[in-house]
Order: structure tokens, then C-alpha cells, then sequence
């Protein structure tokens, strides 16, 4: 199995994995529900905690722009950088780069892939998420989704609130508020991406280092 082909298989497996909970989720929690379950790290836990997002990894949004034309704009860099990032694999590995950045390629495309597919498909094919036990999503509703293609709500659902306190009262910003770290709510694939841009910026010098080392073995081969 060559490169590009494992690279491809780990996309398909984190995308199962991603699609799996996010329909389980959608399925069978409703909106602001964190009761499934919590898992104790020290001084704060871990938990499940279903909410849905227009926007970016995190739940971060397109500012100025209404949310139809934002989910639209987002959706469609989505699929540009599907593309490219699913070529340059490709490329890379018929240049025989390293595995490990050819791995973290394949997480930023899993991660991007898993995102898209809710973005394009979870409002055809789900129902409306609410906020109370009896306004659970179904899959698949005899009335149709809750959105048109491209304007589906990303699911996300792992929080991790590590650390709770309260900002100093002579802080210069927030005095006395609540403080929470690890905020942000989200998902396997935004995890995946965070994970793929953290091993490039770590060991990236070292992978290209061992690029070059190939593309001059390539060239030595290429003039003997």
C-alpha cells in the first residue's frame, strides 16, 4: 500500500469515527444537554456537551456577512481546500516525503472532510435539534430536514472546562468574572485538524530537511 493510500485509509477511518458520534449525538441528546457523560481530570471534568455552530472549528464565525452567505463562503473553502489538500498528498507522497507530514496532511483533510459533510448533508437529512428531551433529532424525517444543501449546523459535543476560577478583582479586564479554561466546545474533526497543523509546526523543519534529502537522492539516481 503505498503512501497516499494509507493516507487516505486514516481519512476514511477518523471520518467513520467523527460521523459516528456526531450522529449519535444529533440523535440522541438536544441542544445545551451535557448529561451523558463526565469523565473527573483533576480538579474539573470532562464531558459531553451538544451544541451546534455556523461557523469555523470551535465555533468560530465569518464576521459581516449575514449566516446564510457565511455558511455558503465557508462551505465552498471547505471544498477548495478538500481538493487541494487531498492533491498535494498525493504530491507529496509520489515525492516519497515523510510519513509523519504526510500524516499530519491527512488529519487537516479528515478534519476538513468531517466538518463539510455536516455543513452539506445534516440539514437535508436531520430534523431540528431543540432544547428540551423532546425535541431530540431524528434521521431522516418524514417531513424533510431542517435546511438546504450547504446550510447544515456542524455538530459538536467534547468540552473539557480543565480549570475554573475567577479573573482577580484588580484585573484590568474582567474583574472578579468567571474564568474557564478550556472553553471551546467541539468536535473529533476539529480535533484532528488542531492535531495535523500541531506536528507540521512542531516537526516541520524536519520533515522538510528529510524532503530535500530525498529530492537530492532522486536527482543523483536521475544523473548517474
Amino acid at each position: 500500500m503505498s503512501k497516499f493510500q494509507k493516507s487516505i485509509a486514516i481519512v476514511i477511518v477518523i471520518l467513520i469515527i467523527d460521523q459516528i458520534l456526531k450522529i449519535w449525538v444529533k440523535t440522541h441528546m438536544f441542544i445545551g444537554e451535557s448529561s451523558f457523560y463526565h469523565w473527573e481530570f483533576g480538579i474539573k471534568q470532562a464531558q459531553f456537551y451538544f451544541i451546534e455552530n455556523k461557523g469555523m472549528a470551535f465555533g468560530w464565525v465569518l464576521p459581516f456577512m449575514s449566516a446564510e452567505t457565511g455558511k455558503v463562503l465557508l462551505s465552498l473553502f471547505r471544498l477548495v481546500a478538500i481538493g487541494f489538500i487531498t492533491w498535494y498528498i498525493f504530491k507529496m507522497s509520489k515525492n516519497n516525503a515523510p510519513f509523519g507530514y504526510i500524516l499530519s496532511l491527512a488529519f487537516i483533510l479528515a478534519g476538513a472532510a468531517g466538518n463539510m459533510i455536516d455543513s452539506a448533508f445534516y440539514g437535508l437529512i436531520f430534523s431540528e435539534s431543540g432544547r428540551t428531551s423532546v425535541e431530540v433529532a431524528e434521521l431522516f424525517p418524514s417531513g424533510g430536514g431542517y435546511g438546504k444543501f450547504l446550510q447544515g449546523e456542524v455538530v459538536d459535543m467534547l468540552y473539557f472546562p480543565m480549570i475554573e476560577g475567577h479573573y482577580p478583582e484588580w484585573s484590568p479586564i474582567k474583574a472578579g468574572q468567571q474564568f474557564i479554561f478550556f472553553r471551546p466546545i467541539f468536535n473529533i474533526a476539529d480535533s484532528f485538524v488542531t492535531v495535523g497543523v500541531a506536528i507540521i509546526l512542531i516537526f516541520g523543519k524536519r520533515f522538510f530537511k528529510e524532503l530535500e534529502t530525498e529530492e537530492k537522492k532522486l536527482e543523483t539516481k536521475i544523473e548517474e
